[in-house]
């Protein structure tokens, strides 16, 4: 039997380019396009696809959201992230969502081939630098910042105060210190400057 294929991008050329490159493979068929999120909900909840190779930064709905509602509406789908972005915030966004893969656009077509027919198959797909970064976060994830502790990163990020920050949250300047400090702990830095450096070359903070 064939296996149904939606590809979501944003770009006409790239979604071309990926149905070029699954064409020709007698047991892979494309059933449809979509440029955005929202339309690859609705396409998906149309054709009832056995995979979607989906895009995550697009207008209107990305990538992640798109996969969360598409899995809730039909859990049988699988999902598969293909994108130029590796960061980390972009790769624990696209698994809380329900991704079976994460592969970047720069994979080779073999790789591409066997990364929908194993998802097909129930199985999670993910590029090697990708693995790599999930096991990092893992061994990691006591080290990873708190909702709270984000929203003072983030506020710094904003040139905000320590004063300015505890209003906009509702906490005291004490507490926004304390939350500075555990975030330069946890990040290996001694500077708010160097804290939205890193947190932003880690993909833990998105520039403006």
């Amino acid at each position: 039997m064939s296996i149904r294929i939606v590809v979501v991008d944003d770009h006409p050329v790239v979604r071309a380019g990926i149905v070029g490159l699954l064409a020709g493979e007698p047991d892979l068929v494309v059933v449809g396009e979509a440029a955005d999120g929202e339309q690859a909900v609705a396409l998906a909840a149309e054709v009832g696809p056995d995979v979607v190779l989906m895009d995550l930064r697009m207008p209107v709905l990305d990538g992640a959201g798109a996969t969360e509602r598409i899995l809730r509406a039909r859990s049988a789908t699988r999902v598969v992230v293909l994108t130029t972005y590796e960061t980390d915030a972009d790769i624990l966004r696209a698994v809380e969502a329900g991704a079976s893969g994460y592969l970047l656009k720069d994979a080779p077509r073999e790789e591409l081939v066997a990364a929908v027919r194993a998802a097909a198959d129930g199985e999670t797909v993910l590029a090697p630098s990708v693995a790599r970064r999930l096991v990092h976060q893992v061994r990691h994830a006591s080290e990873r910042l708190t909702p709270r502790e984000l929203e003072v990163l983030r506020g710094v990020a904003r040139g905000r105060t320590n004063a300015q920050i505890g209003t906009d949250l509702f906490i005291t300047e004490a507490t926004v210190k304390t939350h500075l400090l555990r975030v330069f702990a946890k990040l290996g830095v001694d500077d708010r400057t160097r804290a939205v450096t890193v947190a932003l070359e880690r993909g833990i903070l998105r520039s403006p």
